[in-house]
């Protein structure tokens, strides 16, 4: 009985881990106004904020290329993760400000790569390179942010 107690225990501590978490699943519902809305409060925002905020739009919008890779629309989706990329850049430029919610930016950031591993699993044959490159740049932003985070 407790080893299948410690079994279910380990089980749900790596599903917790390992799936995307609730914030991630919010941003999931942003339409097209509401990422603007957030680009627009990211680029306005104090540079120890810029850091999170970023992390939330580039979730958004992976979600987003995501949806649209589902729809049958792999243009718009290459489109949208080359903005990820973008917003990339500037996550790893906002990380040396002293940012805040390093922590939270950090675990968002990897439900997001978890995300977008899945995506690239069903991604078409031709889309599969620019997946695996904002994939590769995401990596080493959540591995950066992850330093951050032990640093501090």
């Amino acid at each position: 009985m407790r080893v299948m107690f410690r079994s279910f225990v380990s089980l749900f501590f790596l599903a917790s881990i390992c799936l995307p978490s609730q914030a991630a699943d919010r941003m999931a519902a942003l339409d097209e106004q509401q990422l603007l809305q957030l680009e627009q409060k990211a680029e306005q925002a104090s540079p120890r904020d810029q850091c999170f905020l970023y992390t939330e739009l580039v979730s958004a919008m992976t979600q987003l290329a995501g949806q649209q890779m589902r729809n049958g629309d792999p243009d718009r989706a290459v489109a949208t993760l080359q903005k990820v990329a973008k917003y990339a850049q500037l996550i790893r430029f906002s990380i040396s400000h002293d940012a805040k919610r390093l922590k939270n930016a950090e675990k968002l950031m990897h439900d997001t790569t978890f995300r977008l591993n899945q995506y690239l699993h069903s991604a078409s044959y031709e889309d599969q390179p620019t997946v695996q490159a904002t994939l590769k740049q995401l990596n080493q932003v959540q591995t950066e942010l992850l330093t951050q985070v032990f640093s501090h």
